[in-house]
């Protein structure tokens, strides 16, 4: 694994002199983003979504609209896919046929092994894959601050650098292909475990009589402290803005699919099951495309104890 030197990636990063025409397929609300952010750092772009008001809103002065998978790939040597998981981005891309020596770098969420399986179908066709695990919000794909985990040879990783650099904030070659998506998948199951069990937490010692600010400030000045209760508690929570910008039904999927790699690698994890499924009866209960954040609204509605000032 490479962390970049430890550096953070320049948001003002710009792409390499006359860089290739990139395909870009899958313009939903963090592809959209990503894709507006190539564009402006120079990239010439081609776009393609099954939506046409998706593909509308990109003006067809620089970029180039296309109206099929096929069409999207003509005379682009990269091709970027951000669908909503691997499988789909497995047939879209089947039925682009990126043409021989080109390269697709994969964004959608999903199980790394279909991501190698995929791989290895591509690779018959001469066709290099990088998978590309992005985190961060909208926001932040709109700035070029995203965390991208990559999977992939290391040659095919040091070509998607072109598309990736000005995405990111942090870029992690993470290893072999599906281990971006796999190293995703963990932090989310990590995450998902830590925000649920701080909640938990606050919402025994609320009903016992202490002040939630209180409670945050205490946990971060000891060993309670964790990604949770520094960044998400207080603004997203407390403030009742539940906005931080990572969907509960992301959340879900990216815990699957660390589940289902517990599975593949015959790995016991009685927690991390009883975790996902906390979340996912969550998710039944709160309205479609709550934030992640919303599960302490959830939390409130069983116990009856409110958090938020």
């Amino acid at each position: 694994m490479s962390v970049d030197d430890n550096i953070p990636i320049s948001p003002q990063a710009r792409a390499p002199a006359e860089p290739p025409r990139i395909a870009f397929i899958g313009l939903g609300r963090m592809g959209a983003k990503m894709a507006w952010r190539l564009a402006d750092v120079g990239l010439k772009l081609a776009v393609y979504d099954a939506r046409q008001t998706a593909i509308d809103q990109f003006p067809a002065t620089n970029i180039r609209r296309s109206r099929s998978p096929e069409a999207v790939v003509a005379d682009c040597p990269v091709l970027v896919t951000a669908l909503p998981n691997v499988r789909v981005a497995a047939e879209v891309i089947k039925a682009a046929s990126p043409a021989p020596g080109s390269l697709v770098v994969d964004t959608s969420p999903g199980n790394p092994v279909d991501t190698q399986a995929l791989g290895a179908e591509l690779a018959k066709r001469d066709v290099a894959l990088v998978d590309a695990a992005v985190s961060g919000g909208q926001e932040r794909a709109a700035q070029g601050r995203l965390l991208v985990l990559a999977g992939g040879q290391g040659e095919h990783f040091e070509r998607a650098r072109v598309v990736l650099q000005p995405l990111a904030e942090r870029l992690v070659h993470c290893g072999q292909l599906g281990s971006g998506l796999a190293m995703r998948s963990l932090n989310s199951l990590l995450t998902a475990a830590d925000f649920a069990a701080t909640i938990e937490t606050m919402q025994i010692g609320r009903r016992f009589g202490l002040e939630p600010d209180l409670m945050i400030e205490v946990f971060n000045l000891s060993s309670g402290s964790n990604h949770a209760t520094l960044e998400e508690i207080a603004p997203y929570v407390l403030s009742g803005r539940f906005n931080s910008g990572i969907t509960l039904d992301q959340l879900v999927k990216d815990m699957a699919a660390a589940l289902a790699l517990a599975t593949t690698t015959k790995t016991d994890v009685p927690l991390s099951r009883l975790t996902a499924e906390i979340w996912r009866f969550a998710e039944t209960s709160l309205e479609p495309g709550v934030d992640h954040t919303a599960l302490a609204r959830w939390y409130e509605h069983r116990t009856g104890t409110r958090l938020r000032r």
